[in-house]
This record gives C-alpha cells, sequence and structure tokens, in this order.
C-alpha cells in the first residue's frame, strides 16, 4: 500500500512546489533537495518539474552548479550542461513563456546523493548571496535587458565546448552564466553589469589561452 501511494506523494510534493517560484539560491537548493531526497537519480525532467516551467533563474544557474561540482570534472559534462543551458537561452531570447527541452535531455539524469552532497556544500554561499545581493537598479532586470542577457548566454555557452579542452577553463563562462541566472532571480541590475563584466573575462582568457597562450 506504501509503494501504491509514492507515485501519488512524489506528484503532490512536485505540485506544491512549482506553484510558486523559487526566489533565492535557498530556495532552488531546498528543491533539489526535496527532489533528491527520496530518489537514487534524478533527471533533468524531474528538476524542471520542481522548479516550474516559467521562471528564468534556475535554469541558468542550476547547470552550473553541476559544473561546479565533482560532475563537472566528467569529460563531456560541462559540454552537455552548456547544450542544456543554450536551448533555455533561445527560448529566453524569443520570449517564450514557458521552456522545453527535447526528451533525451529530460530524461538524463545525476545521482541523488552526489547532488545532495553538492546541495548541502553550496549553502554556506548561498546564505551568503541570498543576504547581499537583491533588488539593486532592477530596471536593468526588466525584459529588453532579460533578452541581453539571454544573448549574452548563449555566446558563452558556445564557448564552453572548446574550453572544455584545458582543465577547469569552462569555469569561467559558467560562472558569468550562474551570476547572470541569479541576477534575474533576485532582480539585482548590480550583478547583472557583474556578469557582464565577469563574460568579458571569461571570454577574453579563453581567447588568450588558444591565441596567446
Amino acid at each position: 500500500m506504501t509503494e501504491q501511494r509514492e507515485p501519488l506523494r512524489l506528484l503532490f510534493r512536485f505540485a506544491r512546489m512549482a506553484e510558486d517560484d523559487p526566489h533565492s539560491i535557498n530556495d532552488i537548493l531546498d528543491r533539489l533537495h526535496e527532489t533528491a531526497e527520496h530518489e537514487k537519480k534524478v533527471s533533468v525532467g524531474q528538476m524542471m518539474d520542481a522548479f516550474g516551467h516559467r521562471s528564468y533563474g534556475p535554469f541558468l544557474i542550476v547547470p552550473p552548479l553541476i559544473e561546479f561540482s565533482p560532475l563537472g570534472a566528467i569529460p563531456g559534462v560541462p559540454t552537455v550542461l552548456a547544450l542544456i543551458i543554450l536551448i533555455f537561452a533561445v527560448q529566453i531570447l524569443i520570449g517564450k513563456k514557458h521552456f522545453w527541452l527535447p526528451d533525451f535531455i529530460l530524461k538524463r539524469a545525476v545521482s541523488a546523493d552526489k547532488l545532495e552532497k553538492g546541495t548541502k556544500k553550496a549553502r554556506s554561499t548561498a546564505r551568503f548571496l541570498d543576504r547581499h545581493f537583491h533588488g539593486r537598479m532592477r530596471w536593468l532586470t526588466t525584459k529588453p535587458f532579460v533578452r541581453v542577457a539571454a544573448a549574452i548566454t548563449i555566446l558563452l555557452t558556445l564557448a564552453v565546448p572548446p574550453l572544455e579542452l584545458l582543465p577547469f577553463a569552462s569555469t569561467g563562462p559558467m560562472l558569468a552564466i550562474a551570476t547572470l541566472g541569479l541576477a534575474l532571480l533576485v532582480r539585482d541590475g548590480m550583478l547583472m553589469i557583474l556578469a557582464s563584466v565577469i563574460a568579458i573575462a571569461a571570454v577574453g582568457a579563453g581567447l588568450w589561452f588558444f591565441v596567446g597562450g
């Protein structure tokens, strides 16, 4: 009987989490933790259900968080994560209100245990970011600038596959993408500016490695 009720319980939990968009990094980590709590693996589709299909921020934050974790050291993972971000960023750029991913990506999964460990490690950083970044220069997070952020994100994702050939080099673009996602999540224009600076630095460093290095 308990086993029969489990899918229904999970359905209600996902519905409850999707009722409201996450408003902070800790919100995102809470939802990842709740999703992974009773699973062996967590699919991309489950993560989307946990965040809802309308909020920009989480879909630009979570893939870089995975890339920063030990999972990001696996060859090919940064490129797959960049592809996921690219699909989201294109949809943000064209103004879609509900996000979509192809089935072969939705079915990809990560270890729930590693995901939980990653969320625990990120808690202290999340508390710092939530405490210090929110609500400044909100006009920089309105629709025209959201599309600019999406265009910058697309360029950054295209830089990831070649940079993956160098140890830790893909972390630069991913950091810029995560900062853009955080800026959109907490509606902080100062963070948008910071993210743009990080993006320029990341792309510049990548060009230096390949051209000047």
